[in-house]
């Protein structure tokens, strides 16, 4: 009984699996499921997916092609020209089914429909260090590693079951039977992994539409590369005129008014890179996105930024253009006119509405850098 269970589970898994793969593309421009989503588990509403069952009729109203009638005369019940809405029914109506599913799962569809290939990590990625983490409890140890609050609760269960604990004195005396102690076990932790940087203009022309293409494609990106390392660093990047590291919650929410600078989004994270997330230790991927609108001679000191400071320290740098109805749009030829095929790693995609995301997504990640 239990393996058919298990079967049928196998089974009902690959079903959704197969209708997530089907529908991908909506699912990516759904940004309320970033909403569902949970520490390991994101919520996805599969439709259409439903088990085969009877439907029971009316008692005594014929069978099928049984008693009278004429042509064009109405099947279904209702008033006497069919149009009518009829009685109020018992029945539940169609639904639609919500299923959790991992973000390694989640991770998992999203390379191969996308037929994006594995990263390869660079530097010191591979390296790994031993380190002792106190995870469990031991009959014996050290007097500096006693756990008191279980020593106490073990000693008190023994005095209760033996029946020497006197509530009106109460009083807990370990015995050497009684005392716990905590104890270490060794795991391999990655000395380096990846960093995440994203940069995002956010000067009057960008909009809250904008913005939601940023954080909607953003949770994909975030998705498929911590399914690539152990773990991932993200590091938020705002600018206009002037440019500041934040948390990812004011990267998401923030708006101004001033012009756009984005040269200043460069220096932030160039000096970043020079203080903290040093390139032969980590591997780096920036995520810049904006509507293309700079200002004025700006963009040849942010070309020369680029390339001297960020494109070196880059596993990749992708420039994502989001179109806006103040922007110019101009930053992108600028950069297609710097630099051309002649770094591998720099990758521009312009972002027209949600339904680009997910061909942005696999221009951006389908080299595998």
């Amino acid at each position: 009984m239990a393996m058919k269970i298990e079967a049928d589970r196998s089974r009902f898994k690959k079903i959704v699996r197969g209708k997530i793969r089907e529908n991908l593309r909506k699912y990516i421009t759904h940004e309320e499921m970033i909403g569902r989503k949970g520490k390991d588990l994101v919520s996805i509403p599969v439709p259409k997916l439903d088990l085969p069952h009877f439907r029971f009729g009316n008692n005594g109203a014929g069978g099928v092609g049984q008693g009278d009638g004429e042509i064009g005369d109405p099947i279904a019940g209702g008033d006497d020209d069919g149009n009518g809405p009829g009685q109020a029914g018992s029945d539940p109506g169609a639904h639609i089914l919500e299923v959790d599913i991992t973000l390694a799962e989640l991770a998992e569809i999203l390379g191969d429909t996308l037929e994006l290939p594995r990263i390869e990590p660079k530097g010191k990625a591979r390296i790994v260090q031993e380190k002792s983490r106190y995870s469990s409890i031991r009959s014996t140890g050290p007097e500096s590693l006693r756990h008191f609050k279980r020593t106490y609760k073990k000693a008190l269960r023994r005095q209760i079951s033996s029946g020497t604990y006197d509530p009106a004195r109460p009083r807990i005396i370990p015995f050497r039977e009684d005392r716990q102690y905590r104890s270490w076990t060794t795991v391999n932790v990655p000395e380096a992994n990846a960093a995440i940087i994203y940069m995002m203009d956010v000067s009057g022309s960008m909009t809250d539409e904008q913005k939601e293409v940023v954080r909607t494609e953003s949770f994909w990106i975030d998705t498929w590369l911590k399914s690539q390392y152990d773990g991932v660093e993200c590091r938020y990047i705002i600018h206009d005129a002037a440019a500041k590291e934040v948390d990812e919650h004011t990267f998401y929410h923030t708006r101004e008014s001033g012009g756009t600078r984005i040269s200043s989004a460069y220096r932030v994270a160039a000096s970043l890179i020079e203080k903290e997330l040093r390139p032969e230790e980590w591997n780096i991927y920036f995520f810049q996105f904006s509507d293309g609108d700079n200002w004025g001679e700006d963009s040849e000191d942010s070309i020369s930024l680029l390339r001297d400071k960020l494109l070196p320290a880059a596993n990749l740098f992708c420039y994502g253009q989001v179109e806006s109805p103040y922007g110019s749009g101009e930053y992108i030829s600028s950069l297609e006119t710097a630099f051309g095929d002649e770094h591998e790693n720099l990758i521009l995609s312009e972002i027209e509405d949600k339904d680009a995301i997910y061909d942005s997504i696999k221009k951006f990640l389908g080299k595998g850098i």
